[in-house]
């Protein structure tokens, strides 16, 4: 068991990745579906949790619940000294500049509609634009939707082609004086793209305009330095990289959030209150109404704490290993089409299998032990796009093998072979 302070690397051996030992610290892929060993592909909607992180949360449970930041008592400063580490935990995770930037959420999804309102209802008027890539998930759409249709603003779209690749030439047409946002996801959920968010934020900022990165995808997968992607704001979701349910980050450059009007309104957030006006604490507190989730986030910074144990350059080789791997035999297989096919991909991998709908597909294959996801995975648009109605979606972790491939694409041979 490797200790959550520290950061033993995990050795490499073989192709650099011991795959085999790292699985042993996640306790729920020891077991077994229907009398046949879990294959767990499904790692996009929420990827597992190691033995360490769920350590440290019952720790906490166990002997330093209390509530945080105000009580002068033991039980309170622990709780609170471990609560703010890990906010530390995260600002050097993002290579933030402060750990005020950082900004607790339950996920991503709270955290664009955090974005969205508080900057957008200070910033954007009437006439004015949001811009959303045509690959966004819908947490990444409709909370920009929202604001348009409550202020009188335009949404616009920046196209993608048929590999599922941004047609970034567009976006400077689409950039102007009216643009007050560019919102678009690090890694596509549905696709697996890799958008170039360095470039992005470049083009953007010739405009003067702000952008927001849906990163639930990429923080799992890979490095991150918010301050080289010059993004303005990086929102993540705590359960796609091993951690809890109901933790998450808003990255947001200090200058922006301290000109944002408060999200919620409660405890914790304020300064002052009287009957008439009410002022407003500092960041980060501004925009952390209310009791947090304690143990998720302490959880949160476990997870990262384990990640840092890693060799994350030798995980994201085993990913990107298995992605090609799974590639090339599901492209060997007649009737399957993958969906998304773009040059720079991570750990996503979409199909549909000609006149078999995935939800079928997605059953058969839980039959054998295999999770996937089958469905338009939150991402209408880009299934519009392809002209279908949803697909199967396989992802990947590194405590995935090329053994767990071999049954995927052993479960779709037997779906073609009976449905197809």
């Amino acid at each position: 068991m490797i200790a959550i302070e520290k950061t033993t690397e995990i050795s490499a051996t073989g192709a650099g990745w011991d795959v085999e030992r790292v699985r042993e610290d996640f306790p729920v892929l020891t077991q077994t579906v229907n009398g046949k060993p879990l294959v767990y592909l499904d790692n996009a909607a929420s990827a597992q949790v190691p033995q360490i992180v769920i350590e440290r949360g019952a720790k906490y449970l166990r002997e330093e619940h209390s509530n945080i930041h105000r009580g002068v008592h033991y039980l309170s400063q622990r709780a609170t000294s471990a609560y703010e580490g890990a906010r530390e935990k995260v600002r050097r995770f993002i290579n933030a500049r402060e750990a005020r930037e950082c900004i607790f959420v339950r996920g991503c999804t709270e955290g664009v509609n955090l974005v969205a309102s508080a900057y957008g209802r200070k910033f954007v008027s009437e006439g004015d634009e949001i811009i959303v890539s045509e690959m966004e998930h819908h947490s990444n759409i409709v909370p920009w939707q929202m604001l348009c249709e409550e202020r009188g603003a335009r949404l616009r779209v920046l196209p993608m082609n048929d590999a599922g690749e941004l047609m970034l030439d567009e976006l400077d047409a689409l950039l102007g004086e009216r643009t007050k946002m560019v919102a678009v996801g690090h890694i596509s959920n549905a696709l697996g793209t890799i958008n170039p968010i360095k470039e992005i934020a470049a083009r953007a900022h010739k405009f003067g305009v702000p952008v927001l990165v849906d990163g639930a995808q990429g923080a799992p997968h890979l490095p991150l330095d918010v301050q080289d992607l010059d993004c303005d704001f990086y929102v993540i979701s705590g359960h796609k990289m091993f951690a809890p349910t109901g933790s998450g980050v808003v990255y947001g450059k200090a200058e922006l959030l301290e000109k944002m009007n408060p999200y919620h309104g409660g405890g914790s957030m304020i300064r002052t209150v009287t009957f008439e006006r009410s002022t407003y604490a500092d960041i980060p507190d501004k925009f952390e109404a209310g009791t947090p989730a304690i143990a998720s986030q302490i959880g949160l910074g476990a997870a990262i704490d384990y990640l840092n144990s890693l060799d994350r350059r030798a995980a994201h080789a085993h990913e990107q290993d298995l992605l090609d791997y799974a590639t090339r035999r599901l492209n060997s297989i007649e009737g399957v089409r993958i969906i998304g096919t773009a040059r720079e991909k991570a750990s996503v991998l979409a199909f549909v299998i000609e006149d078999v709908h995935p939800h079928d597909v997605g059953t058969i294959l839980d039959q054998e032990g295999i999770a996937v996801r089958a469905g338009h995975h939150c991402a209408q648009p880009v299934m519009q796009h392809f002209k279908v109605s949803a697909t199967v979606r396989a992802s990947f972790a590194f405590y995935n093998t090329k053994y767990e491939v071999d049954k995927l694409i052993s479960g779709v041979n037997k779906v073609v072979e009976v449905l197809g």
